[in-house]
């Protein structure tokens, strides 16, 4: 066995290579069923372990096929249209966060219809898991050297191997926006008034506000498109939808 063969390669096991992406995706699976077991008495859920290992299972292979695709077909599809096959390579990196939550949407909505677990509760529940998930794939990030900043002088600027300059550490940037997002969801969750479906709402917002805001300071290899007065990247453009469906949850259930 040998321990950090690359940067990419966490672990080497008889010719097999463990890459960091594959460990920090089990690392935020374990953490999702640890705490979406012991977080669902905030909303009511009684939930058994089996059910909870289904569900995320559910979850994870969505978030997987989604944020994966969603790469594809946001980001890379004239590359991968060329090179269908390595679709497939997802330890390589490439992944989508709006990709993420159209499939765990679809995943969790089969899921929880075929279980019979009220959708708005197990929502709000699960918030704090996928805010530390989405900070586990920003380590990732920083670990391949991937989604830096733009060129600046300041004082906690990084040198990233093979670009010129320095550059704002972004994927530290998302790494602390997702922990502050799962701060925020937890004290939520553990408010003595709950209304379903608050909590997942205000993780739409923050998400979508806050990844809005680091666009500005990323790298565009895709460049900036002009959108009436503004000028907005990729990224921000696909985030706009997040934003709108949190407010519109927000206000629906504030109305209920």
């Amino acid at each position: 066995m040998q321990l950090l063969p690359s940067r990419q390669v966490a672990i080497e096991i008889l010719g097999f290579s463990v890459h960091w992406y594959g460990l920090l995706y089990l690392i935020a699976f374990l953490l999702a069923y640890h705490l979406t077991f012991r977080l669902q008495h905030l909303r009511s859920l009684t939930l058994e372990k089996e059910d909870v290992s289904a569900l995320l299972s559910w979850a994870v292979g969505g978030v997987i096929v989604g944020g994966r695709m969603g790469y594809v077909l946001f980001y890379e599809y004239a590359y991968f249209s060329q090179h269908a096959t390595e679709v497939l390579f997802v330890w390589n990196g490439g992944m989508s966060s709006h990709g993420g939550f159209i499939g765990v949407a679809i995943a969790l909505g089969i899921a929880l219809k075929k279980r019979g677990v009220p959708l708005l509760p197990f929502l709000d529940v699960i918030t704090v898991p996928i805010a530390l998930g989405l900070a586990c794939g920003r380590l990732g990030n920083f670990i391949n050297w991937e989604l830096y900043g733009t060129v600046t002088d300041v004082s906690w600027a990084m040198a990233i191997p093979g670009v010129e300059g320095l550059r704002h550490p972004t994927f530290f940037y998302a790494l602390a926006k997702n922990l502050l997002i799962a701060a925020v969801c937890y004290r939520h969750l553990k408010l003595s008034y709950p209304r379903p479906g608050e909590t997942f709402a205000i993780f739409l917002l923050l998400y979508g506000v806050l990844r809005f805001v680091v666009e500005y300071f990323r790298e565009q290899p895709y460049g900036w498109f002009d959108i009436g007065v503004a000028s907005l990247t990729r990224g921000q453009i696909l985030t706009l939808p997040l934003i709108a469906v949190g407010c519109i949850s927000f206000l629906m259930v504030g109305r209920r």
